[in-house]
């Protein structure tokens, strides 16, 4: 019986332990409006939310969850049941998200690992300047403050937004395919972006622009820093 009451004495504590360790890898994202009109915020997960300027909305990802990325909308209307449309950033019709939003949109990224990985990225255009602010102060807090949609090549304008030239142009070259996959160098169009926020990533192969922090981190998400 002694043995008996050992081994459930140690599944008590092992499941305690774990417990510990699930709960320290909640993360909690706080994304902020100071934008002076009014974005409807997305997540993935989340769903989304209408900000107003200075309003916030607060995400909790659960313990072991992998991935999310967030993303701000413009120019919606949504009716009673939460169907409608965005300018930019649309996910297909819905004020709650489920699918990813429509191009171009600047994403925050994020990923858990052995630490957070996490990114402001143009890859698929962009449409508002956005901000990732760790609450660890060790760690780099990326931003796109401009505004690259008053520098946007007439090819790649869209109503609401800058489109990537992968997404426009659809080449190999462009979108890091085929003979670009391992050698995929900066072209005009990206050089554009980077030029205009040096911390974002601003094409596939960009791998300067994705940052780490210890795991257990909180982040704000903010949309006109």
């Amino acid at each position: 019986m002694a043995r008996v009451s050992e081994l459930a004495l140690l599944l008590v504590a092992t499941s305690a332990i774990s417990l510990h360790m699930q709960e320290a890898g909640a993360v909690k994202f706080d994304i902020k409006n100071q934008c002076r009109y009014t974005v409807w915020a997305a997540g993935l997960p989340g769903g989304g939310k209408r900000l107003d300027q200075g309003q916030t909305w607060t995400v909790n990802l659960a313990a072991g969850t992998a991935s999310a990325r967030f993303w701000g909308r413009t120019g919606c209307t949504f009716d009673a049941s939460g169907k409608g449309s965005c300018r930019s950033g649309d996910c297909g019709g819905q004020l709650s998200c489920t699918v990813s939003g429509a191009v171009p949109a600047t994403l925050a990224e994020y990923t858990q690992s052995d630490q957070d990985y996490y990114d402001v990225s143009l890859v698929d255009g962009f449409n508002i300047p956005l901000a990732i602010n760790p609450t660890n102060t060790k760690c780099t807090a990326p931003a796109c403050k401009a505004d690259i949609n008053a520098v946007c090549p007439s090819e790649l304008k869209v109503d609401g937004g800058c489109n990537s030239a992968c997404n426009v142009l659809q080449t190999d070259q462009y979108c890091c395919r085929n003979a670009y996959v391992d050698n995929c160098p900066a072209t005009n169009y990206s050089k554009i972006f980077k030029n205009q926020c040096p911390q974002a990533y601003s094409y596939a192969k960009d791998d300067t622009a994705t940052f780490a922090c210890a795991s257990g981190t909180d982040y704000s998400i903010v949309f006109c820093p």
